[in-house]
């Protein structure tokens, strides 16, 4: 297995956890199954009709992010993809220090590991290295 198809692999494992995950918020009546199952866990604010917008949006957007990474696998979608996940956890952080359920972290864990392993290959030393191993291909920054 290449180094390439091995990255590929992991853009596409987290495409999968992406469209596993966000399906559920995509349309409002899934949102509300969503958000009994989690207030399970943690206290949540009561569903409105903006939080649904929010959650609906959010779910749309990453499941056609997630179908393109699984439709369309391509390096480049794992360096966006990492970048994103690192925008996620940020947010995701945030709004743990401002008392979000603790189930929040758990998410927070799988951001944070899926975005090291997309962006760790697209270091100054991981790009110079995939130069050299494929002659003749042009860098993709």
């Amino acid at each position: 297995m290449s180094p390439q198809t091995g990255y590929l692999r992991i853009v596409r494992a987290s495409a999968w956890y992406d469209l596993i995950v966000t399906a559920g918020f995509a349309t409002p009546w899934t949102y509300v199954l969503v958000h009994r199952a989690l207030s399970s866990l943690g206290t949540f604010p009561p569903v409105d009709s903006i939080q649904t917008l929010y959650a609906n949006l959010m779910g749309s957007v990453v499941i056609v992010w997630a179908l393109l990474r699984l439709l369309r696998t391509l390096p480049l979608h794992g360096l966006y993809d990492g970048i994103a996940r690192v925008l996620f956890a940020s947010w995701q952080t945030y709004a743990l220090a401002h008392g979000a359920p603790k189930v929040l972290a758990l998410f927070l864990v799988v951001e944070i590991s899926f975005g090291v392993v997309q962006l760790l290959p697209w270091s100054v030393g991981g790009v110079r290295a995939r130069e050299r191993t494929q002659p003749g291909r042009p860098s993709v920054r």
